[in-house]
């Protein structure tokens, strides 16, 4: 007998399991079924899910099911795994049983292998952790709630944060005047603390897009069990459970409309990652903008300089590369594969429960831990930061024949064409194009095509 496994056993018989875990045969029997990948269920959703074990035992405590004595010890055990302790004993693989059985099973076995430790007490991993329960009303309660509090601590603090400095960053750069562009295209001027504005409203937008998901976070499915209709569960143990959880979380829970809905589907996850691939999609833009303006220095844009990090080449010396940016972009991208994942497993809602609840649960917590860390190091390291070049501006903005747009209403579009046209062509400033070909004076032209002027500013 190998002493570093001892055995346990489950419905189906003998397993041996590691000597020092706290988990024991389901558990194991995943370990072994399911080695896809390295992945495993994020610490959010492992605390989480003690929670939620937490306020069962409270709720089952409160109905008579459970001596006061044993929900205790079931919740002192969740509270060790809410502070950090023994994560590392949830080595289950995110590609398992699409219930995710097996990561409750694991939560309900370390949960009683801690309380034996601790107080001697036998609380069955089934019969007391799981007590009015089922993987099918657990996971997706779990997916809601952890999802919920990743939003409110870290998720939406991570935007407001970007948000000021995005503010701040404008009011910094109100007379700086630069040659706009569509297309990638020389356009009509803008000023840069209105470019900055349309990122800080993209945010800001993205914030209450987030915030409009809430009410259906909110509702959850624990009570429900196995297929919805709360066989097993007490009638009062979906609302009890949402209280005891709604004291331990801050959060104000409330039992699901339709628990048939909130097992079979994951409609909300799904609206929750499309407004997270939303608020990447917002990130992108920003970083690439960034980008863009801090291209050269020489040969590029050069209209910024974004803050100096680290080497740019392993070959070529002084090379310094738009590198937050660059990271920004990848994490959006990233969000946005990962919804593209969730939109596939919420469509496998199959008759009473959604059968990918792990997958969901992953790719939902990684896109919001992403968008969070990416808004704050882009806020940080790149538009904080980042100088304007107000020479490179200036010269590109003077020789911009677009300008002479502004004299659409004066001189015509074909006419205003003809000189755009000239002003390319020999390289000279459209002022000095237009006073030449017209009648009219170059103070008139200066006025009518100031630069500062067309930005919406008299």
């Amino acid at each position: 007998m190998n002493p570093e496994f001892r055995t346990e056993h489950d419905s189906m018989g003998e397993v041996q399991v590691p000597r020092d875990a706290l988990y024991a045969a389901q558990t194991q029997r995943a370990v072994d079924n399911f080695q896809i990948s390295d992945l495993c269920l994020p610490a959010a959703f492992i605390t989480t899910l003690a929670q939620i074990k937490a306020a069962c035992a409270r709720a089952n405590a409160e109905l008579g099911l459970l001596e006061k004595e044993q929900a205790d010890a079931i919740v002192d055990a969740a509270d060790q795994l809410i502070a950090g302790e023994h994560l590392d004993q949830f080595p289950v693989d995110v590609f398992q049983t699409g219930s995710g059985t097996s990561s409750n099973m694991n939560m309900n076995e370390v949960l009683s292998a801690l309380i034996k430790q601790r107080t001697g007490l036998e609380l069955h991993p089934n019969d007391h952790i799981n007590m009015s329960q089922s993987s099918n009303d657990v996971i997706p309660t779990c997916i809601h709630v952890s999802a919920l509090l990743q939003l409110e601590n870290s998720l939406i603090p991570a935007l407001r944060h970007l948000v000021g400095i995005l503010t701040r960053k404008r009011s910094e750069l109100s007379q700086i005047v630069k040659t706009g562009r569509t297309h990638l295209m020389d356009a009509m001027p803008i000023r840069m603390d209105q470019e900055v504005s349309g990122w800080l409203t993209q945010i800001q937008d993205c914030i209450a897009r987030l915030e409009s998901v809430r009410p259906r976070l909110l509702q959850v499915a624990q009570g429900g069990t196995a297929v919805g209709t709360g066989v097993n569960a007490p009638r009062a143990f979906s609302r009890l459970f949402c209280r005891q959880l709604s004291i331990r979380t801050g959060l104000t829970l409330q039992p699901a409309q339709n628990h048939f809905t909130a097992q079979a589907c994951q409609d909300t996850a799904v609206e929750l990652s499309g407004q997270l691939k939303t608020c990447a999609t917002a990130l992108m833009k920003i970083a690439n903008d960034l980008r863009w303006m801090n291209s050269g220095p020489l040969a590029g844009l050069g209209e910024i300089a974004l803050p100096a990090l680290q080497p740019g080449s392993s070959i070529m010396p002084g090379k310094v590369n738009p590198v937050i940016s660059e990271a920004v972009m990848m994490a959006a991208a990233q969000v946005c594969g990962n919804d593209v994942s969730i939109s596939i497993c919420g469509q496998h809602g199959n008759f009473q429960l959604n059968t990918m609840l792990p997958l969901i649960a992953y790719n939902l917590l990684q896109s919001e831990m992403l968008v969070a860390n990416a808004a704050v190091t882009l806020a940080e390291k790149a538009i904080e930061g980042f100088t304007v070049n107000s020479d490179n501006i200036e010269a590109a903005l003077s020789r911009n024949p677009v300008l002479v747009t502004a004299l659409n209403p004066v001189l015509g579009y074909e006419q205003a064409a003809t000189l755009a046209k000239q002003a390319y062509t020999e390289g000279r400033p459209i002022v000095d194009v237009v006073v030449e070909q017209t009648d009219l004076e170059r103070e008139e032209v200066e006025g009518l095509l100031d630069p500062l002027r067309l930005t919406g500013i008299e």
